[in-house]
């Protein structure tokens, strides 16, 4: 990797410009001289990108002036990582700035790419967060469900309105009414929400389970509601099946594929082409409902 000399210029300013005057000019000093136009401060960054808390170094890339984080660590060359927070740069103790920057350079567009899908994420996961208040909405099966604390009500209820008037756009169609008080604290409606969520769960995957194994002509021994982070679910030999209980976020058809594509584990226990031929009898237009899964965001609960 070639070493470039660092930049020496204050915060990355670009040098001022300044011409001396032509001695070939005659003297003009009796002329007035026009006032200088002052030179506006940069315009703030509309969207700045994310930066660590504890980043001391910066660097302009392209468009972007880039603060980062810099470690020196016992390593064989130059690392980055891109998290929540920002850029941290991992480099030899024997490195010299110069060659930081260089290598800052060169991955810029990597970098810049990577921190403007983190800076999105970030505000895709702001967006999903639900405030536990009346009020407060959520995604179920693919609809907006908002939350309505009702103290008249014995544990939750969902009310789906009148289902023959056309829905107002904007407007929730589906309520979950609530037993709790209006000022109950959050964790209150939060815990009584989830419990009702995991019972809708268990009875829908109940239903799909026997309805795609039928199909499939397998057989479901033992079905388990899952909280896992990374995973939808999961197929073990002995005929055990676990679903993740927040697929209930999902439409219909998401969780049908989920459903069908751990079904199909029963008779192939890979992900080989038979496998897939096994699910696309069922579900022929999976790729579409898989993409989603990777695309929608979940509510932060």
């Amino acid at each position: 990797m070639p070493e470039q000399a660092p930049l020496q210029l204050g915060l990355f300013d670009e040098p001022q410009q300044v011409q001396a005057p032509s001695p070939s000019q005659p003297d003009r000093a009796a002329a007035p001289m026009p006032a200088p136009v002052p030179v506006p401060p940069p315009s703030p960054v509309a969207n700045p990108l994310p930066a660590p808390p504890q980043a001391r170094h910066r660097i302009r890339l392209g468009e972007h002036q880039l603060a980062y984080h810099l470690r020196r660590a016992r390593r064989r060359s130059i690392g980055f990582v891109i998290g929540p927070e920002g850029l941290t740069v991992s480099a030899p103790r024997w490195v010299g700035q110069g060659e930081i920057d260089s290598a800052l350079r060169e991955k810029s567009a990597w970098i810049l790419r990577k921190l403007h899908e983190q800076r999105e994420r970030s505000r895709r996961l702001e967006s999903a967060r639900v405030e536990w208040r009346d009020g407060g909405s959520l995604p179920f099966l693919g609809d907006t469900l908002m939350l309505v604390l009702d103290p008249r009500v014995d544990g939750a209820m969902l009310d789906a309105g009148d289902s023959g008037r056309p829905s107002l756009p904007g407007v929730p169609r589906l309520a979950l009414r609530i037993g709790l008080p209006h000022d109950a604290a959050p964790e209150q409606v939060r815990d009584v929400v989830q419990s009702w969520l995991q019972r809708q769960a268990r009875r829908l995957f109940d239903e799909r389970c026997a309805n795609y194994a039928a199909q499939l002509g397998v057989r479901v021994r033992r079905l388990v509601l899952s909280s896992a982070t990374t995973r939808w679910g999961s197929a073990s030999a002995d005929g055990s099946i676990r679903l993740n209980w927040r697929l209930v976020h999902f439409a219909l058809p998401v969780i049908d594929y989920v459903v069908t594509h751990e079904l199909a584990h029963l008779r192939e226990m890979n992900h080989s082409p038979a496998f897939w031929d096994v699910v696309r009898s069922v579900i022929p237009d999976y790729e579409h409902h898989r993409g989603t899964l990777k695309d929608q965001t979940l509510p932060v609960l």
